[in-house]
Order: structure tokens, then sequence, then C-alpha cells
């Protein structure tokens, strides 16, 4: 009896007897057949003339194999150290695996040393992966008799009658699979940290802990990947948030909802500043509009039967139900409709910088990158239906050179189709986004479909910008709105003198101002560009007789609209350039005799490299005209 084994683009016919060795010399840990992926062991199973595609642990199909069977070692780890530990869920994931336990006591970090030897026990033993088939019903009594309450509930909402269940050693799971042949296989693993996590995610739910872990089939992938955590670690948006005096949280006031202090207040203002500006060149007219509104605009809008979950509780207000704002569109739908409209103004384009409210449960609130109150940069474009392909590249391209102002060159881009629960009709989707489509591919612009993500009353485009470690953060989106004109009966006069009803498109660029905030500060480590930069400048003094004429070069400098700040104090020069230095200012200039007697300045920037000298008002120029290209260079 023969199979056939693909490898790369060649198929060989093998006997089944010689497959194994076949498989092992090439390194498989599973196998796919037609589009089902399983055990190495159950080649033996297959009908005569089946096709075998081997899977190695460097592929994505291969690596989430890898990284599931370590969770399974891991929890066979805890439950010989903790035997009265309960076992709920290990999954992999895109960075690695965790595994959620059910045990009366927090780990601590000498438990995790104790479960990472433990494991390394396991792997050594080299035990094979044993894939058993038995009924729903014995596999319930099996984990019942065991005490394992959380697999007897996941067994419950099951409705095959038969399962698998996965023994390895003295250790069995209930488990789809497939798995590693053997846990020898895995070569380099790492458990990085524990957390709390309710049950299924539900906070009404018992609080487990979950212990988080990653896996690489070698030790050098796994450092990198390490090395990648602890540069991560630097750049936490928190961490800098704190130490450069950016932001905070306070529980008094309530989680989610971030106070902006001086230095993050003057970063705000400056995007705020480069944003309107734009917008304006753009031919955008902007508004401001109420932080709550009537329930019944959120029933009208369709909000309240389709996103009801990221609201908030009504408030009474006189006897009438008021909601905070979870968007900005039924307000600039209001403000089109104070006017009779007629399509010789169209487009009109509507943007505002709109805080909105959403509720976002405790436990998944992260710093500036997901909160409870944050600041849309929204804006609704009114057009005809001829003129929907025109906007949409307009949108696209302002898009684009507003990510690469900031210093996003890189990015995925994804057109999210329709959703399960929608609104309006199945023609007006259709159109929706063959217009998202037609745009993409007139620009040249790569992208994927992202099926079903688009949100209930229309198709958009995503954008997701890829950071200096190369990690994707979405920002920018572009909806084409076919409902809430409908909804809420908007119109224009034609050039036929007859009513018709416009397009909405609704976009913002950057997302939120928080989360695009936070995503700076990591991007550039809190190193921002000169022209972002809270202190774009710092003077420093070497004693005390140089402090008048230093104040004659901050007051010059401010005047000329670059943010300086004095260091005069009675410190040592080398402590002063430390302090601006861990403040992360772009440059300093160091003031002493030579610099008081000749009138010219050396600048240090940051990093540590020294230009000059600089006649003071050659030197203003040069920073004026580096802030106002917006250079991500210190060019100076």
């Amino acid at each position: 009896m023969t199979i056939k084994v693909k490898t790369g683009q060649k198929i060989k016919e093998m006997e089944k007897d010689a497959i194994e060795a076949f498989l092992k010399e090439r390194s498989a840990i599973a196998i796919k057949v037609n589009s089902s992926v399983m055990d190495v062991s159950r080649y033996r199973e297959l009908p005569e003339n089946s096709t075998i595609e081997i899977i190695t642990p460097d592929t994505v199909e291969g690596l989430e194999i890898y990284r599931h069977s370590t969770s399974h070692i891991m929890a066979h780890a805890v439950k010989r150290l903790f035997p009265e530990a309960k076992v709920a869920i290990g999954p992999a994931t895109d960075e690695g695996f965790y595994y959620d336990f059910d045990i009366d006591r927090p780990f601590t970090p000498e438990d995790i040393e104790k479960i990472e030897k433990e494991m390394e026990k396991i792997i050594k033993s080299n035990t094979p992966f044993v894939r058993k088939e038995m009924s729903k019903e014995e596999a319930m009594s099996f984990f019942k008799e065991r005490g394992e309450t959380y697999k007897v509930e996941l067994l419950e909402e099951i409705e095959d009658e038969k399962v698998s269940l996965y023994e390895e050693g003295d250790f069995v799971d209930l488990c789809r699979g497939p798995h590693l042949p053997s846990t020898g296989y895995v070569k380099a693993f790492k458990i990085l940290k524990v957390a709390g996590a309710y049950w299924r995610g539900d906070e009404k739910n018992k609080m487990l802990q979950r212990i988080y872990g990653t896996a690489f089939p070698d030790r050098k992938s796994l450092k990198a990947y390490l090395d990648f955590l602890e540069e991560v670690k630097k750049r936490d948006h928190r961490r800098l948030g704190k130490e450069l005096d950016l932001f905070s949280i306070n529980e008094e006031i309530g989680p989610g909802l971030i106070l902006w202090h001086p230095n993050g207040a003057l970063i705000r203002k400056t995007i705020e500043d480069f944003w309107r500006d734009e917008h304006l060149k753009a031919g955008y007219k902007l508004l401001y509009t109420p932080h709550i509104a009537k329930l019944d605009l959120w029933k009208q809008s369709g909000h309240w039967d389709f996103y009801r979950e990221n609201m908030y509780s009504p408030m009474d207000i006189e006897g009438i139900q008021y909601e905070v704002k979870p968007m900005n569109c039924p307000f600039h739908i209001a403000v089109y409709k104070s006017a009779l409209r007629s399509y010789r103004e169209f487009p009109l384009r509507y943007a505002e910088l709109g805080t909105v409210y959403r509720y976002e449960r405790s436990g998944v609130l992260h710093g500036l990158l997901r909160v409870r109150g944050f600041t849309q940069d929204d804006a609704h474009i009114f057009c005809r239906e001829d003129q929907i392909e025109d906007e949409i590249l307009r949108v696209l391209d302002f898009t684009l050179f507003i990510l690469r102002t900031f210093g996003f060159e890189k990015y995925d881009i994804y057109l999210s189709t329709r959703p399960e629960k929608f609104v309006g009709s199945e023609e007006n989707w259709e159109r929706s986004t063959n217009a998202l489509k037609l745009a993409l591919e007139h620009k040249g612009l790569d992208y994927e479909i992202d099926p079903g993500e688009g949100v209930f009353y229309g198709p958009k485009i995503d954008i997701k910008v890829k950071d200096s470690l190369g990690r994707p953060w979405q920002c920018s989106t572009i909806q084409v709105d076919f409902n809430n004109p409908e909804r809420f009966d908007v119109t224009y006069r034609g050039q036929d003198g007859k009513e018709h009803q416009p397009i909405m498109i609704h976009r913002a660029l950057m997302g939120s101002l928080e989360r695009f905030f936070g995503i700076l500060i990591e991007h550039y480590a809190g190193a921002f560009p000169l022209w972002l930069s809270p202190v774009q400048m710092g003077v420093i003094t070497v004693a005390d007789r140089h402090i008048e004429y230093a104040q004659t070069v901050v007051e010059k400098m401010t005047a000329a609209g670059i943010r300086t700040e004095p260091f005069f104090s009675n410190e040592k020069v080398g402590y002063k350039v430390r302090q601006g230095t861990v403040r992360k200012i772009p440059y300093l200039v160091i003031i002493g005799d030579k610099e008081v007697e000749s009138g010219s300045l050396s600048v240090r920037k940051r990093g540590g490299q020294q230009s000059g000298p600089y006649e003071l008002d050659e030197l203003i120029n040069k920073i004026k005209r580096e802030i106002e290209s917006k250079s991500l260079e210190l060019t100076i």
C-alpha cells in the first residue's frame, strides 16, 4: 500500500512502512491531508492514494502546534507540582501560549522557576503525545472523577458524540490536537509572566491564574524574541509616560480616563495644531459638538441596537434619558441638516477632534492604548454617489501623508466586509464595498480582505501602521455609509431640482489621540523628533556668572517659538547634562566663559554628538527650519 508525500512542489509515492522514517528525517511535526491538519502518527489511518503535506515548526501552522504542545507540557508540570490545581484552557497565541489554572493562591516567582525545571524534565523524557478518542459521556466521567470541573463544563457544550483526548505520560487533557510526536521535540521555551484572568473572560466568573509562555524551534530564535521583549519593556509608554511626565491615570478619578500633564499636553497641542491646519488646507470645515445627547438619537442612529455593549447606562435629566456619546456622527448629521443643501455644495467635509466615551472592561484597559474616554480625529464627508471614489482617493492620500509626517512608513491595509449583524440593503453594501476596493486598486495599494469585520452600517478600509519594532497598530479607518443618511432622512437638492440622498463617508486618520500618542511614545522610545518634543532646547550654565547671558539666549529662543528650558541650578554641568539626556531633550547648549565672550554657541545633540559653533541668530534660524520641516531626524 502506498501514500503520496508532498515535499515542496514534488510528490513521492512511498510505502507506508517507509513514511515514518521519511517524516522524521524531514523534521515533520504534523501532516496535512486535504485541509485537515493531524498528528504525524495518523498517517497509518489514511487510505491508499492519500496525499500528505509535511508541516514543520518553521511554518505558521507548525509553530502553533509546537506552542500548543508546550502549553500541555506546562500544564503537566503544574499538575505534578500542584496536584490540587484544576486546569482550564491552554491555547497557542501569536506570541506563544498560555494556560489557565484554578488554584487557591497566586503563583510566585519561585513557583515559576520550579515549573520551568519540571517542564525541562518532561521534555527530556521524550514522552509521546498519544491521541485517544472516546464518547462524550465517557470523557465527562473521566474528568469528573479527577475533579476537573472546567473540562466537564467545556464537554457539556460540545455537540459531537465523540471527543479526543491527548495523553502525555500521566497527564491527560481534552484537546482536538494535533500535537508534536513527543515532548522531546520542544527545543526552547520560556515562561514569561503570570496574570489573573476570569474564566471565559467573564467578570462574573472565578478569577483564575494565567501563566504565559513562549516557545521556539531553536534557542537563537527564543533569545531574539526575549531581546525584543526587553526592548518593548524599555519603550512601554506607561513607564516612559511617568518618567517624562507626560500623562497619568488616577484611580480616584477612574480607570481608563487620562490626565494629560503639561509635557504631554504640549505634544497634544502640537499634534492638534498640525491636524487642524492640514484639514483646513484640505477643504474641511471644523466642528465642535456636545458630549451627551438624548438617548433617542442613538436609537435612531442604530448604535443603541448594535453597539449597546460599548455604551454606558443612560442618565436621567428632567425626566428625559441622555447618553454620553460613543460616536460623533449623529452630531455631524445634525449640523448638515441645519440648512437646506444643494448638490453645488458637495463634497461637504466636516472634521472634529471629538471626545467620545466607550465602555471597556477594567481587565482590558491598558495605559493610553485602551481607554474609556478618548478624542477621535473624526470626519464625515457628504457627497454624491459619483464622487465616492474621488473622495476615498483623497482620504487615502491624506491618511498616508499624516502617517508619514509622524514617521510611519510601513503599514498593512485591510478591506473589511459585511458582518452578520448589519443594517441597510445588500445592494448598498455591495456598492460601497466596491467603491472602497476600486479606490485601493486605483492607488495601487496592496490590501487583504477581512471578511465580516465591517461596522454594522457599512464596509471599511483599516490601515495598521507598523512601528519601529515592526508591531502593527490599528489607526486609520475609512467607512462608506448608505445607512445613516437613510435613517436620518438626510437629503440635498439635485441638479434636477429633486431631493436626493447623499453618501456619507466616515474617516479617522490617527484613530484616537490617546492611542496614537501611546504608539508615538513607543515608536520613538520617548525621544520625539524636534517638532514634537515638549522641550526642544535646554540651556545649561557652567556657573552663576553665566546666567545673565544664558537668560538672554532663553528669551530669544522662546520669542522665536522654540520651546526652551533653562538649567541654571547650582549643580555640576555633568549632572545638568544628564538631566537633559534623561528627559530626551533634542538639543542642549552649555554656556561658560568662552560662550559669553564670543557670543557663539555649540550644540550637544541628543545622543552626544556636538555641532557648531553658531551665532545665536544662526542657531535660532536652523532650529526653526527643522521644526517647520517636521524633520524626523536631528539635522543641526
